[in-house]
């Protein structure tokens, strides 16, 4: 592998000032940064896919409401724990078209459950486009109209119902809303603390540096999840959904902070010595600047790694808290508080599709870990 003057590099024949190739037969060496950061990531296919999916998880967020068949904690009190229905295209070997079939509860009283049948001489059209109860659109848009509906007289759970009746799927949907971007919230406050305070200590070093290195020593030493705990009781009950998220947004980012504050740090211990460093220093330039303009850049592949897989360790954070109760509570929706109610191991045996939100934690959290790792291979593929 041959550096040119500018960086970049290439794969092939060394690299001189007399080589007999221009820029015109390797339209590589003319290609922007971004471009060749696209190129070696397109190569990680595993990132790559897991990125794709992430897109679309978050631009499902808004919309949420309008893809899902039912709202959150609309019930259906003739169908609980109702198994996941199929969309069928084919009745009687004819084909009608997306429908489902009418099915009916009976009560076992032997082993104590409920048994659904399906009854197939009545197929049920899907309907599309279709006006039901009322959500917000992105929000603040007050909106009725559903991407896909049951008709009338007949249920569409395509991954079962709960205890209380509840759409699963319609629920996973509008938990994502506040399980995805809690690690958004939390990572943005893990940044400014631990970019903030890592960069003084190695930019500055001496006492700031040794007074910054024994509060996260302190923070490092407290067990992570009794503290958790601890700050999470003391939220007071009465608050509304909208606060609390907030407020465990907040708490998972503060305790987050000191491992990437220490990686800034011994980042910077190195890079102040280099000569760009002592030039812009005998230039006259502020700390500020020479941390924002020329060393923070330097660091950057490992920011962008450190974020992505930091934000999977706020969602289970949130998955936890809300499991063991001291989270996000209902009537607020998430995928934690969808596990809490799903804690009788019993009920998941013989109703196992009320783990669903397991399931798509487990995905979310391996396609964060994927990309992370195809960004930092691309951002910085000496170290890869």
């Amino acid at each position: 592998m041959a550096i040119l003057p500018d960086g970049r590099y290439i794969d092939d024949a060394p690299y001189s000032e007399n080589s007999n190739f221009s820029t015109a037969e390797r339209p590589e060496l003319d290609a922007p940064n971004w471009v060749l950061v696209w190129r070696r990531f397109k190569q990680h296919k595993l990132g790559l896919i897991s990125g794709i999916f992430l897109l679309l998880a978050y631009l499902m967020l808004p919309i949420a409401g309008f893809i899902a068949p039912y709202t959150p904690n609309e019930r259906h009190v003739d169908h609980l724990y109702a198994p996941p229905q199929a969309v069928h295209w084919f009745n009687d070997g004819q084909f009608i078209g997306p429908h489902v079939l009418p099915i009916t509860a009976t009560a076992d009283l032997e082993n104590f459950r409920w048994v659904y049948s399906a009854d197939e001489t009545k197929p049920m059209k899907l309907e599309f486009f279709c006006e039901n109860e009322p959500y917000k659109l992105f929000g603040l848009i007050k909106a009725e109209r559903h991407l896909f509906c049951a008709p009338y007289g007949a249920t569409l759970f395509i991954l079962g119902s709960d205890r209380l009746g509840r759409d699963v799927f319609s629920r996973i949907l509008y938990g994502a809303q506040l399980s995805l971007t809690v690690g958004l919230i939390g990572i943005t406050v893990s940044f400014i603390f631990g970019i903030f305070f890592g960069s003084i200590a190695g930019y500055f070093g001496g006492r700031i540096d040794w007074l910054i290195q024994r509060v996260i020593e302190i923070l490092r030493s407290l067990p992570e999840l009794p503290l958790w705990l601890a700050l999470s009781a003391a939220v007071p009950s009465h608050w509304g959904p909208v606060a609390v998220f907030f407020i465990i947004s907040i708490i998972l980012g503060i305790l987050d902070w000191p491992g990437l504050a220490r990686a800034v740090r011994s980042k910077f211990l190195s890079l102040r010595e280099e000569e760009y460093v002592k030039a812009a220093e005998m230039m006259g330039a502020k700390p500020a600047r020479i941390i924002g303009r020329h060393l923070l850049p330097n660091f950057s592949s490992h920011l962008i790694a450190s974020a992505m897989l930091s934000i999977p360790a706020m969602i289970l954070g949130e998955t936890a808290l809300s499991f063991l109760g001291l989270g996000l509570r209902a009537p607020a929706v998430s995928w934690g508080v969808m596990l809490n109610d799903a804690q009788n191991l019993a009920a998941i045996e013989i109703y196992p599709w009320t783990a669903s939100p397991m399931l798509v934690i487990i995905l979310v959290v391996l396609a964060f870990n994927f990309l992370g790792d195809g960004l930092r291979d691309s951002l910085n593929p000496y170290e890869s």
